[in-house]
């Protein structure tokens, strides 16, 4: 983060503007908005900057800018603005306020910075600032074209309400989290409905008491993150993450994901890697049953989809036999997101008409697995977590009927800026593995449908690696090498 985003109170700070055209305007009336007391020095000055000039009865210094005319005005200042056309003039405005350590901002000029101004949305007083670093002010100000008709025009209306009402929020509720609860209910239906601000705070309190009556009792949700980007999270997700008291998440949610979490919330990693389980099941069930009875939301996280090789149902049994209340909100399995990412479909009339789901994770799953439903042609059979017994799926494969010519892929790290697809063969399986490092998380794609990787592979920061082996008599693969 190159810039620190604060809010300064300005009322009644001395700030100086160095220039006195149409930037110096449009910096002029942002100050005064503020309620700054500015000053304003510059050979000429606009009509525009006269006029408020005028208005607001501002000290006004029709001179060239000198270091040593202007000392006392520039020791006292708490800002200055150069914004003049003249990289000279500004340099000097620049290196004076540095020199006395003020805040000084050039126009169009990083360089010359030591603080930048954002494209604001003004509902007072709420302030949403967008900024893009300097980069590109353009972009600052289409961002905040955008999200400025997103949002109620009451909110200024409804934070001086809730500023009136903090002291009583306070001594009507105990703790932390039932003042949250009563304020986020009371946003939620002041946003939905104004006629909630005709309403004085008693008949307000009133209200919530009578819906929320007998219903303290926690709530779990069994959330799916998806596949890694945090952009594929759908919209219920994301207001859930955003109002938990808890999360509880597998080691695969990623980081992108887990940012989107209300930031006063408790995370809790209870993920689980083959090889590695730093918390046991039966751990992670007791801190949801826990968390619940202490009148908390709770959020289980999962990558993926909960009920796809999540042991979401599992977990909700637990729930029902505690009698906690929960909902599960869906999201896309690895398996649909990592394909689509990596361009390849999993069904496709030329190539496969059915696609399988299975998981070689589990210690007895291989064993129990239809083999011979699984090595038939003409289908898709997606694979998670099974990069520890790639061989042992060849082998058993291969030996039900599936040709070891069938087109593989591996996706690793799916959906996510790191992705990487490897192309192969099913034969090629270990050794793809083993040439190429693969390490999870990672899902393995058997099928004809696989090929099309190489011509609808879209996704910007995905490593596409093809492949080409010799194959003695035996099958057996004797050199690989990438081909893209």
């Amino acid at each position: 983060m190159e810039y620190f985003p604060i809010t300064v109170r300005l009322q009644d700070q001395q700030c100086i503007i160095v220039g006195g055209g149409e930037i110096a305007h449009r910096k002029l009336k942002s100050l005064l908005k503020a309620k700054a007391k500015v000053s304003l020095i510059a050979l000429h000055f606009s009509p525009d900057v006269r006029a408020l000039v005028e208005q607001y009865q501002l000290p006004l210094y029709q001179q060239a800018f000198n270091e040593t005319l202007t000392e006392q005005l520039l020791d006292e200042a708490y800002l200055v603005i150069a914004a003049t056309d003249n990289r000279e003039l500004n340099q000097q405005v620049s290196v004076a306020a540095r020199k006395r350590k003020v805040w000084v901002n050039v126009v169009d000029d990083l360089d010359l910075s030591t603080f930048i101004m954002p494209a604001i949305i003004d509902r007072s007083p709420l302030l949403v600032a967008i900024s893009t670093g300097g980069v590109s002010p353009v972009l600052a100000r289409k961002i905040r074209e955008k999200i400025e008709w997103l949002l109620p025009t009451n909110l200024g209306q409804l934070l001086t309400r809730l500023k009136a009402y903090r002291p009583r929020i306070k001594k009507k509720f105990p703790n932390l989290k039932s003042k949250r609860d009563f304020s986020e209910w009371y946003i939620e239906q002041a946003i939905a409905d104004p006629t909630v601000f005709k309403s004085g705070f008693d008949e307000n309190l009133k209200t919530y008491k009578a819906i929320n009556a007998g219903n303290q009792k926690g709530k779990v949700y069994l959330v799916g993150a998806g596949p890694g980007d945090a952009e594929l999270l759908t919209v219920k997700a994301l207001k859930v993450l955003q109002t938990a008291d808890v999360v509880l998440h597998d080691a695969l949610v990623s980081e992108q994901i887990l940012e989107q979490v209300r930031r006063d919330a408790t995370l809790v990693h209870v993920g689980k890697r083959a090889q590695y389980h730093s918390v046991t099941q039966d751990e992670t069930n007791r801190l949801l049953v826990q968390y619940a009875k202490q009148g908390l939301l709770v959020v289980r996280l999962k990558g993926g989809d909960p009920f796809i090789f999540g042991r979401g149902g599992e977990e909700l049994e637990v729930l029902v036999n505690a009698g906690i209340d929960y909902e599960v909100v869906p999201g896309i399995t690895a398996a649909s997101g990592c394909a689509s990412y990596a361009g390849i479909p999993l069904t496709h009339r030329d190539y496969a008409q059915t696609v399988m789901f299975i998981t070689a994770h589990c210690a007895n799953s291989i064993d129990k697995l239809n083999w011979q439903s699984l090595a038939r042609e003409k289908q898709t059979v997606a694979i998670y977590m099974g990069l520890l017994r790639n061989e042992t799926l060849v082998s058993n494969l291969m030996e039900h009927g599936r040709d070891g010519a069938t087109p593989i892929a591996i996706i690793e790290n799916g959906t996510l800026p790191e992705q990487r697809v490897v192309r192969g063969t099913l034969q090629q399986l270990p050794i793809l593995v083993e040439q190429h490092q693969i390490v999870s998380p990672a899902l393995i794609v058997i099928g004809e449908v696989t090929v099309l990787a190489d011509r609808l592979g879209w996704y910007q920061h995905s490593t596409l690696l093809g492949s080409q082996t010799e194959v003695n008599q035996n099958g057996e693969a004797l050199v690989l090498r990438k081909v893209s």
